[in-house]
């Protein structure tokens, strides 16, 4: 069958340079017929010539046979017409079919006019009737010729008028053609270009398209698909660079209010190191003052009193101390020290400032080096704890301790507790001074711990675990700059 569509679509496109080949076959045949035609209407007209050549010669011998004294024939003027007539004779070249009978009829007459028996009177007679017979043969050719002449005209003019109609069959196939295997397709081409220029990518059928323009119309199918591809990869690109651009908006916004905030508790900070600082020295005075009146009572009742204010001044110096390191910002040395060993010491410590019902934990690598503020991970440590032991209160629990292995110069602090948890709130919003989900807390301990961090390009992440208790993640580098 693919055979067959091949060879339909090769004959079709042969089919105009087969036409103008049988067109130049008809001229050429009808100008090669016409040719030979007038060869032979030559000829003809030659034979005629030479048959009025010899009545003509007749007649001037019948002539001057009359006009002769002895009436005698001369017997050159015989021996001409006897060649002229032999002559005739082996010539075909006549148009009437009786010519031939009619020139073996003069030939005799003639040969009769040579015997040298003949009379005068005989020799006449034969001259009379050459010439009559020389007469016939000329009308017969003469009438037979205007035949031919006519069939020819109304076969050359048939033939003019064929090669004509052939002729503008052509030319309305060669329109025919020109129109709709030429315009149409460069028709449908430009429309296919004004769909890409609408950025239409959608292929098109090639189902009922010549097989001779297929490939073109193939290759314009592979080429809108590949656009499309290039359209979707674009049009995600420009997607995704929004995306980023929308990402990267956003975290400038949310850095600008930042900054904004940051700024607000920068003065506050420095409004509230600067209300501690004035009020840490005579609060320690009331306080000492304090405790030496209370041991100037004897009624248990003002001492009790006493030991309650006494209490509340000491809670308000740490409050003061808090603020008063969360404004510092100068930097803490850098040692080279062993993680494991610091929080073992830490450990041992804390022994005696938690409740007897709170166990520690460690799970640690033998050794762990690093080059960082000992003081200050020291204190973000007890820090930590210090929440921990705060959230499990006086009904025991467990405080777990775990320093992951390092890994790309990083190493992570986990410290776990089984307490209530961080509320919902502060997982959501995040760290914020002054903001404390315990009654007698400050917001400012997890705030300290979250400061020291950031400034060792670390990261701190909170988290609940299942089904109670806190998780807090410090991720540390080994090293600081």
């Amino acid at each position: 069958m693919r055979r067959f569509f091949k060879n339909t679509t090769t004959l079709k496109w042969w089919t105009i340079p087969a036409l103008l080949l049988l067109v130049m076959s008809l001229l050429g045949g009808m100008i090669w017929r016409n040719f030979d035609r007038l060869e032979t209407m030559r000829a003809y007209v030659i034979y005629a010539h030479r048959i009025q050549a010899v009545a003509a010669d007749i007649q001037s011998s019948l002539t001057d046979y009359f006009l002769a004294e002895n009436r005698a024939l001369k017997e050159q003027q015989l021996a001409r017409l006897t060649t002229e007539i032999f002559g005739l004779a082996s010539n075909d070249h006549h148009v009437a079919p009786e010519t031939p009978l009619k020139l073996k009829d003069l030939r005799a007459s003639i040969t009769e006019l040579t015997d040298s028996n003949a009379t005068n009177e005989m020799q006449e007679a034969q001259l009379l009737k050459a010439l009559s017979i020389t007469n016939a043969i000329m009308d017969a050719e003469t009438l037979n010729r205007e035949v031919m002449l006519e069939d020819i005209s109304h076969s050359t003019r048939t033939e003019i008028i064929l090669v004509f109609a052939t002729v503008l069959g052509l030319l309305a196939l060669m329109g025919f053609f020109f129109r709709y295997r030429i315009l149409a397709p460069l028709n449908d081409l430009r429309q296919l270009l004004l769909r890409l220029a609408k950025e239409d990518y959608s292929p098109i059928d090639t189902g009922g398209i010549d097989r001779v323009l297929l490939p073109t119309f193939a290759s314009y199918n592979v080429m809108v698909r590949h656009l499309a591809e290039l359209e979707d990869t674009k049009r995600e690109y420009a997607q995704s660079l929004e995306a980023e651009v929308r990402m990267a908006t956003q975290a400038l916004m949310e850095q600008q209010a930042g900054l904004s905030r940051n700024e607000k508790l920068a003065a506050v900070g420095e409004l509230a190191a600067g209300i501690a600082h004035e009020l840490r020295n005579p609060l320690a005075g009331i306080q000492m003052s304090c405790v030496n009146l209370q041991h100037e009572f004897s009624d248990p009742d003002k001492i009790q009193r006493m030991s309650l204010v006494i209490d509340e001044l000491t809670r308000m110096a740490k409050l003061l101390n808090e603020l008063l390191d969360l404004s510092k910002h100068t930097p803490a040395p850098v040692s080279e020290f062993d993680v494991p060993h610091l929080i073992k010491d830490l450990i041992r410590l804390l022994r005696y400032q938690i409740p007897s019902g709170i166990s520690l934990t460690l799970e640690c690598p033998p050794t762990l080096r690093c080059r960082l503020p000992e003081s200050r991970i020291r204190q973000c440590l007890l820090n930590l704890v210090l929440n921990g032991a705060e959230a499990i209160g006086t009904d025991g629990g467990t405080i777990a301790i775990k320093v992951e292995p390092p890994q790309d110069e990083w190493f992570a602090i986990r410290v776990m507790d089984n307490g209530p948890g961080f509320s919902h709130a502060m997982l959501e919003n995040g760290i914020r001074p002054f903001s404390t989900g315990k009654t007698a807390g400050t917001g400012l301990g997890l705030a300290m711990v979250q400061r020291f961090v950031r400034e060792l390009g670390g990261q701190l992440r909170l988290a609940n675990q299942h089904p109670v208790g806190a998780v807090v993640l410090l991720r540390l580098p080994i090293t600081t700059a």
